[in-house]
């Protein structure tokens, strides 16, 4: 059985963005399969008793969203936006059913989400515009049609709504948390953790 990396995350979470490449080149590298759980982040805070961005103050918001967004971008060597994506605030429950659809028809979602999250803060896209999905899709060599067919059924609303409570249940706060064999890693600083994990797990933590 392939070991994995278990990914929780939305379609266009800027930390989730920051740290795209970096996973698939970790899963690369360990021989992991990384195991996509899209989530609806909102529900996932409120059940954590985490507090909304929208509610959050202006010196937190500057600081986590302006200033460690630049930082990690320079350091990860990833092209960024210099301004807030336009359409950040849309929905983005069709882009996280589709990258849904993606994995139950075996499609290739590691490129697939991150050909979103490049393409939302990199480019200014609307990950909630179907034409804008379907052309990011046809792109990342998905079948944009069949895809977004599906990402509109019960079964993939089913899944999404899984995830949402498998990420609820496990205690995950935020986008991205990623998870090795049981170890979850919140955030994507902790991604030189992750590859450490991957290779050679960490200890237990004191009683």
């Amino acid at each position: 059985m392939t070991a994995t990396i278990e990914y929780f995350y939305v379609a266009h979470s800027a930390f989730a963005f920051l740290g795209s490449a970096k996973l698939i080149e970790i899963a690369q590298a360990t021989g992991r399969r990384i195991v996509h759980y899209p989530i609806d982040l909102h529900r996932v805070m409120a059940a954590q008793n985490i507090t909304a961005f929208s509610d959050r103050d202006a010196a937190h918001i500057r600081y986590y969203f302006r200033r460690e967004i630049w930082r990690w971008a320079e350091y990860r060597g990833v092209e960024i936006s210099d301004t807030r994506p336009t359409h950040h605030s849309n929905d983005y429950g069709l882009a996280n059913r589709l990258l849904i659809a993606c994995v139950q028809t075996g499609g290739d979602t590691d490129a697939l989400a991150h050909a979103f999250l490049v393409a939302h803060w990199r480019d200014d896209a609307d990950l909630a515009d179907i034409d804008t999905l379907a052309r990011l899709t046809r792109a990342a060599g998905g079948d944009p049609e069949r895809l977004l067919t599906d990402a509109a059924s019960p079964t993939v609303a089913d899944q999404y709504e899984a995830n949402t409570q498998e990420a609820i249940r496990r205690n995950v706060y935020g986008s991205p948390t990623y998870v090795v064999d049981g170890d979850m890693f919140y955030g994507q600083d902790h991604l030189e953790l992750v590859e450490r994990a991957c290779r050679q797990p960490f200890g237990p933590s004191p009683a």
